[in-house]
């Protein structure tokens, strides 16, 4: 089985990474920090939005299962592209929403899903569309965190993890 990998950071990692881990396809998911000026930043670093890192998903698929096409559209249902640093409640440059690549062969699909989104709106999208410069797991208590912690906070509504779970890559024949 072949895998592929994307980085997707959508605010707060909890809710990306639990939204992502219920789609069809998705091998499995790990939080982290993406594309900032400090190795190995801390949560607490981080937090403090001083190290330019995004709090991001690092998303491993099976691209026989579910295309990357599919996941950035599922991607742009779970923020608000419009909003600089802040999704939900939460603010800072922690929380912008960002699209990164490892594989340039990407780059068209992820132009084309963003031009396709942009013609939704009137204001610009701000989300970022970078080559993956680095990414940093996250501590462990973070990983798998609404799994652990089925109460705990998530600013993404409860329905959008059962549309997750439901949605099908339609375009993969099986």
């Amino acid at each position: 089985m072949s895998t592929k990998d994307i980085y997707l950071a959508g605010g707060c990692f909890w809710g990306t990474e639990h939204y992502f881990k219920q789609i069809d396809g998705v091998m499995e998911t790990e939080v982290g920090f993406a594309n900032g000026q400090t190795e190995n930043p801390t949560y607490k670093e981080v937090y403090t939005d001083k190290t330019g890192h995004a709090e991001t998903v690092h998303v491993r698929y099976n691209p026989e299962v579910v295309s990357l096409e599919f996941l950035l559209r599922m991607f742009f249902k779970a923020i608000d592209p419009t909003s600089l640093n802040k999704q939900g409640h939460d603010e800072g440059t922690r929380y912008r929403t960002g699209i990164y690549y490892t594989d340039d062969s990407d780059l068209p699909i992820i132009n084309k899903v963003y031009a396709e989104e942009q013609k939704q709106y009137d204001q610009p999208l701000v989300v970022e569309k970078e080559p993956l410069q680095h990414f940093y797991n996250a501590e462990e208590y973070h990983q798998d965190y609404l799994d652990k912690n089925p109460d705990g906070y998530c600013h993404l509504p409860l329905e959008l993890f059962r549309f997750a779970k439901e949605a099908k890559d339609k375009s993969i024949k099986k």
